[in-house]
This record gives structure tokens, C-alpha cells and sequence, in this order.
């Protein structure tokens, strides 16, 4: 998961109590979660809900309220529904979600599993957790099974191409250029913008070369 910052001005929907969803509501979330799932970070999956952080049940306040407004795969939304109540806030700024769960990457493209590892004792960590291991393992049902392969393998292309990077970086042959270049493209891949960067960003932070050098952009 990863830090957004929500800004403060309602979409005009949502002030009318028209609709939760209405395009502007849509094209502001699409801004301050960078296009992607909140919780599996997919770049631009192809079927995106506009989600209640907290069920509202019917409550009209809640429903229609801009700090409960999310931008959510159908897959991710499917599978929190209310059981999942409670989860880490992305979008408070006194907490660094990022941190508070280790995400390690597959090691090949058909890994079965990745590997979620809670970094503090904390109630709403270890939900957290619990979601995303359902989330990125899952196999209950065929659908899910077959949905989270395919999300695993996505993780894994953008695993290979730090993977890259962080090769040409240490090539003995690499030039001071060279090594610049490779820095740079790794910050890419490591900002909040980018698909499943929780995932490179830890493998970057157990480096102990680049992690000091790309920490500060791990905001």
C-alpha cells in the first residue's frame, strides 16, 4: 500500500448528494490514488469501483462523505467488503502504511504466493496483512485463484524490470552516467504513481547501497 494525500475540496456531486460516484468524484479519486487500487496498487485495472472506506450501511452521511471515498479494483472491493472494517488509512498522514507491512515480490512469474510480513504489533497492521494475503494469494475459488495469478505475475514484471535497473547499476563496466541513468529509473519505479510500489521499494530499502541513496524518495 502506499501514503496519498487527499485534498480538501468536495466534488460538486457529492456536496449535492447527487451521486457518490459522478465523474467528478471519479477523475478527483483517479488523481489522489494515481490511477490505481489503493490496496493492490494495479495500474488502471480494467474494472475500478469508487469504494466506501467505511460500509456505510445506509447512512446517508457516510455514503456521501469525501473522506470515505476510495478508488478500489472490483476484484480488491469484492473481497474487503465489511469484513475488512478496520484497515490501515492511506490517506492519514500520521500513518506510514508503506512501512507497516513488508511486501516481498515473486521470485518467478507463476510463484503460488508472495510474502506479506507485518512490521509492527498493532490490531490494524495485522488486518491489513490479512487482507492483502487475501488479496495476493488467495485460491478459495477458481475465479480468485486465476485473478490472483495473473495479479502475482504482473507484480513480478515490475519486480524484473528494478531488476534490471539495480544490474546495470552494478555492472562493473557501468559508467558514472550509466549508474545516474539507472538511479533515475528506479526512482520511477519506486514512486507512488507506479503499479505495485510497495513491493520495489522494499527490495530497494534491503539494499544497503541503494536503499540509502533512494530512501528519501520514499515518501
Amino acid at each position: 500500500m502506499f501514503n496519498t494525500i487527499r485534498p480538501p475540496e468536495i466534488p460538486a456531486s457529492l456536496s449535492a448528494h447527487r451521486r457518490y460516484d459522478d465523474s467528478d468524484v471519479y477523475k478527483s479519486l483517479c488523481e489522489i490514488f494515481y490511477n490505481k487500487c489503493y490496496i493492490c496498487e494495479a495500474k488502471e485495472p480494467h474494472d475500478i469501483n469508487v469504494e466506501h472506506f467505511t460500509p456505510h450501511k445506509g447512512d446517508k452521511k457516510k455514503k456521501f462523505d469525501w473522506n470515505n471515498l476510495y478508488l478500489a479494483c472490483s476484484r480488491c472491493n469484492n473481497i474487503k467488503l465489511a469484513e475488512f472494517d478496520g484497515i490501515l488509512d492511506c490517506c492519514d498522514p500520521s500513518l506510514d502504511v508503506f512501512r507497516a507491512i513488508r511486501h516481498v515480490p515473486p521470485i518467478t512469474p507463476y510463484a503460488r504466493t508472495v510474502q506479506l510480513v507485518a512490521m509492527v504489533a498493532n490490531a490494524r497492521v495485522d488486518l491489513t496483512r490479512n487482507l492483502l494475503e487475501r488479496i495476493y494469494n488467495s485460491d478459495h475459488t477458481i475465479n480468485k485463484k486465476i485473478s490472483g495469478g495473473f495479479l502475482r505475475h504482473k507484480i513480478f514484471a515490475q519486480y524484473n524490470s528494478l531488476l534490471d535497473q539495480i544490474n546495470s547499476y552494478y555492472d562493473p563496466l557501468a559508467t558514472d552516467d550509466e549508474k545516474k541513468l539507472s538511479l533515475e529509473r528506479m526512482k520511477k519505479l519506486i514512486h507512488k504513481s507506479a503499479p505495485f510500489s510497495a513491493f520495489t521499494r522494499w527490495c530497494l530499502l534491503d539494499d544497503v547501497i541503494l536503499g540509502d541513496l533512494l530512501v528519501e524518495f520514499m515518501d
